[in-house]
């Protein structure tokens, strides 16, 4: 539920109606919860005061401002007179509207979706589009097909919901859905609205602050729950909505291996400044994930085994058939004779018709129903046995037939057994896995305990799968139920290997096949569905067993691959513990030159570097502890090793090198040959303006180098991934200088890619806010220098945007498409570079002048004091939202340089200055319309797609500022007077932003273009004004009692609505 990154809000017209309907329902339902909780006289203060900030916030809009400021005193003057006991309810009511107020936006989003409009966005739009201005529709489809979108979720912390929460949210969303529904009747519509009363009611009386920091296994769990939540059935309906628009323009469908979307994880990878993550945390997180990917697939299985009862099937299913037979008469498997209890479904089980209902309110009433922590259950593994014997040759119906032609085919060619879908067909509801508990571990010792024995006395024994899926049931024969049943067989031995591996025990060899690879699942599966079509059943296997592969290419068996990623410092000096160990001499002291020269004869030299016996610091051993992990892991559960703050050479010969040294240690163990070409591709991440600047140059010498050539072109197939980092690049040198750095940035790397025949791809580290790059996905790919997306897109989503994006699954199929289309647009019709040179060589000067403001202003002597004060950007240490802490070093240092980019946003977007996002900028701007430059601004604002975008990013986030309430900060927490004509001097520069964005779009007064989204922030302003007044009296009385318990939750609970208003935290 944010703005700036949600594509719906932007620039797009739709009636408000229906939203305001659903914000009065919601808004009385939370005003009749008040009256009983807080009682009629607290509830008429709450209103009184809601009504007082309306009034103030609408004259402001008028530009009546003396009698805006004259309400806004009387506010103030109430506000500061409340006591604790009376603030609180104040607070928590304006922060549940606005959260409510989200939820019916969010909801309003998905039903303009619904409503049959086709956004400019989506794939007929922009198919269409593509085939008018000159693509083929081969072109088209051969671009479609060989695509790549990779989603990044990390565990950045911005999001400050507990997720209990969050589920209520997602089911009042649920609830709004169903409440618009045409044909409820009378009781059915008051039994929506009762359901209604009761969740708001929940709303209230949960306790929104969390009351410890998460761990890192915890905020993973939260990431692969989105999987659970919305991805796993919004995968399948994206992919079938882009193949149904392929054959439309193109006359064929997607193949069923396309690989298009994908999802990645730094939720226990990302160990920069976070000491919380582990080499074990990473292990830990990555069996979690598969255990996780193996749960869900075998929910799909058991319905598929159910579903697919035919008896006709091809030779190679026959063949299958035999093998899988023969080996159970063999007596292979006679010790796997149970099932897990935690993995059976009565209503996906074997002779019970299965619950394959799909609307979003089911499907959210199940999750919140099985989520709440329940324990492990003891269990034991299935006996597989066929159905019926298997006829002693190929049935009849088992020759080979090309699949039959359907009616509502568009394409004259003959189908392929590997043609997607042609009808459509409801994914399941996935619920989440009842074992996932809030603890780290998903075994208990005692259940793990009681698991062993039952594999040894298990020969007689009974299970409750073993009654709701009888061995032998129908007579006839079912082929696809036998392969289906070994396959389930091996996903319940890759769930138990996975909980024996969380459990610290080595599994046992006897546990027999597990499915370690995509590729292992894959081919039965796909077996499977070329067999039916071959058959004559085309039209049931392109129901839900299509929708199982698609979600199988795009998820493989961990869901989300993990990065791992580490400070470029941390390298450093373990190679540096290393060579002084070894007597070479101090790396740290090494020039550059001496550093790669090293490292290079190193990494050419087949020997090990590190002596076996050599003894390590706390700090080394850990990172060569993680080292080894990936060594173990390797490329089926990680995706990359990501360098922060790379700016030479050898920060990434180093990884290399440590890499490849703990390769031959894992093989040394193990008694194998050092596999040096599965490592993980390492990806160096540019962060600061400086080494933006420098990128190009560092990425050409490695290029040059003969060893790293070597090492792409054997382990790699010739591809380099390069990070960009927004957060810290517009911390280190506001947005302006920043966004201008990036896109110079990504030129040069395309260039110096093609020079030496280098794959480039680019992984784009945004942010939720503006000031960390955040905004509108369409926006940002379609602003991209022409050229650096090629096809392939990765890119982080965060905090409160995962939930944000991907929390519903019409929400998240919605983003997807978006993305999708961005990509595609970017790489058949790139956007538009400078016109000319001028404009170039002006927006040099403009990016050095908005840098030298805004270092002016962060360096100025009274600006740590003033940030200090003026926002509450020390208290935000309290907030249990993170497992990692809010500076990178822990140096006692208290300077901008090492707080992290995150909090710098969060503190500045809470006192409404939000002055990260356009410090700078008015300066710069100011000075190019004095000069007499206005007119080239403006058609450089009209005509190039990254000015404008720009522009009208920080546009948008001026319009959702508030001078008023930024004054307010520095009058009561301010005391210096150089600190508050500090103060005074930056609301001047916003001004002078403000005017200057207006000459430059031609617009009398912000979001002129964007009505919708200036109706949104007017409709929150009244909410959240209160609870700033009360967050400002609430920092003055903790101030002056720091110990006070009462005063610190209370700032807690501003500091979440004020979130909530803002919609992006950083």
């Amino acid at each position: 539920m944010t703005d700036s990154t949600d594509d719906f809000h932007y620039a797009q017209e739709y009636p408000l109606a229906p939203l305001e309907d659903d914000c009065k329902l919601l808004g009385s339902l939370l005003d009749d919860c008040l009256r009983l909780e807080i009682g009629e006289e607290d509830f008429q203060k709450v209103e009184s005061i809601r009504v007082l900030a309306s009034c103030a916030s609408q004259l402001a809009r008028k530009s009546d401002m003396e009698a805006s400021e004259a309400l806004s005193r009387k506010l103030v003057a109430d506000l500061s007179k409340m006591p604790v006991t009376k603030a609180l309810p104040l607070a928590r009511s304006c922060g549940h509207y606005l959260n409510l107020t989200g939820i019916a936006e969010l909801h309003h989003r998905v039903r303009k979706s619904r409503a049959g409009q086709l956004s400019a966005q989506s794939y007929e739009e922009v198919f269409q589009k593509l085939l008018a201005a000159g693509v083929t529709p081969e072109e088209l489809y051969t671009a479609v097909c060989n695509q790549s979108l990779e989603i990044v979720l990390t565990a950045h912390p911005t999001q400050v919901l507990r997720r209990t929460l969050q589920y209520k949210h997602t089911k009042i969303a649920a609830l709004l859905q169903q409440n618009d529904r045409s044909d409820l009747t009378p009781h059915e519509k008051e039994a929506v609205i009762e359901e209604l009363v009761r969740e708001v009611s929940a709303l209230w009386q949960t306790e929104e602050l969390r009351r410890k920091k998460p761990t890192p296994v915890d905020e993973a769990r939260g990431g692969l729950h989105i999987v659970e939540q919305s991805l796993w059935s919004a995968i399948p309906s994206c992919l079938r909505k882009l193949s149904e628009a392929l054959r439309k323009f193109t006359g064929k469908d997607l193949p069923v291996d396309a690989q298009i979307l994908k999802f990645g994880s730094w939720m226990g990878g990302d160990r920069d400044g976070n000491p919380n993550v582990t080499a074990e945390v990473t292990r830990n997180v990555s069996c979690l994930a598969r255990w996780i990917a193996a749960d869900l697939y075998l929910r799909e299985v058991d319905v598929l085994r159910f579903e697919l009862s035919m008896s006709k099937c091809n030779s190679t299913i026959w063949q299958m058939n035999r093998k899988i037979l023969e080996k159970k008469k063999d007596g292979e498997e006679e010790d796997q004779r149970h099932t897990p209890l935690d993995s059976f479904n009565i209503y996906e089980s074997e002779g019970v018709q299965p619950n394959t209902g799909t609307s979003f309110n089911s499907v959210q009433q199940r999750v919140n129903d099985s989520f709440i922590g329940m324990p492990c259950l003891p269990h034991t593994l299935p006996e597989v046995v066929s159905e019926t014997n298997i006829p002693p040759s190929p049935p009849a119906s088992a020759t080979m037939k090309p699949p039959q032609k359907l009616e509502s085919q568009t394409s004259q060619e003959p189908r392929s057994p590997m043609t997607p879908p042609l009808a459509v067909h409801k994914a399941s509801s996935s619920t989440v896995s009842a074992t996932l508990s809030e603890q780290d571990s998903i075994s208990s010792p005692s259940s793990a305990n009681t698991k062993k024995k039952g594999r040894v006395n298990s020969v007689d024994a009974k299970t409750m799968d073993d009654l709701l899926n009888p061995a032998q049931v129908h007579e006839g024969y079912h082929p696809y139920r036998v392969v289906l049943g070994e396959v389930r067989t091996k996903l319940i031995l890759t769930k138990r290997r996975m909980e024996d591996m969380l459990s610290g025990q080595t599994p046992p060899p006897e546990d027999g096949e597990w499915y370690d690879t995509p590729e292992s699942l894959t081919e039965p599966l796909l077996a499977v569905y070329r067999s039916l079509w071959e058959c004559g059943a085309g039209v049931i296997a392109d129901g839900r067993l299509l929708d199982l592969l698609r979600r199988l290419f795009c998820f493989g068996t961990t869901l989300m691959k993990l990065d791992i990623r580490q400070h470029s410092a941390k390298h450093t000096a373990a190679l540096d513990e290393i060579t002084s160990y070894l007597e070479y001499g101090s790396y740290k002291e090494w020039d550059e030159e001496k550093r790669v020269e090293f490292l290079r004869k190193e990494l050419l030299w087949d020997r090990p570097l590190i002596p076996s016996n050599m003894p390590f610091s706390e700090e080394c051993s850990e990172l060569l502890a993680t080292f080894r992990v990936a060594a173990e892991l390797g490329r089926g559960s990680l995706g990359a090793y990501v360098i922060s703050m790379a700016s030479k050479p050898s920060d990434v010969l180093a990884v290399e090198l440590l890499m490849r040294e703990a390769t031959n240690m894992l093989a040394a163990e193990t008694g194998t040959k050092p596999d040096y070409a599965s490592s993980l591709r390492i990806i160096p991440l540019f962060e600061t303006l400086s080494d933006l600047a420098e990128a190009g140059n560092v990425m050409d010498k490695l290029f040059s180098l003969d060893v790293y050539r070597k090492s792409l072109q054997e382990s790699h197939d010739n591809h380099q991934e390069v990070m960009l980092g927004y957060s810290d690049s517009g911390k280190d040198a506001g947005r302006l200088a920043a966004s201008w750095a990036l896109y110079k940035c990504q030129e040069t790397l395309v260039e110096v890619s093609k020079k030496h025949g280098i794959r480039l791809s680019l992984f784009h580290g945004r942010g939720g806010s503006i000031g960390r790059g955040g905004g509108p996905m369409w926006l940002a790919i379609q602003s991209q220098p022409p050229g650096s997306i090629g096809g392939k897109l990765r890119i982080t989503e965060q905090g409160e945007m995962v939930q944000a994006k991907f929390g519903i699954p019409a929400v998240a199929q919605g983003q997807l498409e978006i993305c999708n289309t961005a990509v595609l647009l970017a790489t058949l019709t790139p956007p538009s570079p400078p016109s000319c040179q001028e404009w170039r060589t002006f927006m040099d000067e403009l990016s050095d002048s908005a840098c030298r403001t805004y270092r002016e202003v962060i360096e100025h002597p009274q600006f740590l004091g003033y940030f200090h004060h003026a926002t509450p950007e020390s208290e935000l240490g309290n907030m249990n939202i993170a497992s990692r802490p809010t500076r990178r070093q822990n140096t006692g240092q208290r300077d901008i340089s090492t707080l992290r980019a995150i909090p710098w946003i969060f503190a500045w977007t809470q006192t409404r200055l939000v002055l990260p996002s356009w410090l700078g900028m008015g300066d710069a701007l100011g000075e190019a319309i004095e000069a007499g430059k206005l007119q080239m601004l403006r058609d450089m604002y009209r005509d190039w797609p990254f000015f404008q975008s720009t522009m009208d990013l920080i546009e948008m986030i001026l319009a959702k500022t508030d001078m008023r309430i930024a004054k307010l900060y520095d009058d009561v927490l301010v005391e210096d007077e150089k600190e508050k004509a500090l103060g005074h001097e930056l609301r001047k520069k916003f001004d002078k932003t403000a005017n200057s964005i207006l000459q430059i779009a031609g617009h009398n007064r912000l979001c002129e273009n964007n009505t919708t989204l200036r109706c949104l922030i007017e409709m929150r302003n009244p909410y959240i004004d209160p609870i700033n007044i009360l967050q400002v009296e609430i920092l003055r009385r903790l101030r002056k009692d720091p110990t006070n318990s009462r005063f610190r939750e209370a700032l807690m609970i501003t500091i979440n609505g004020i979130a909530a208003g803002m919609r992006n935290t950083g």
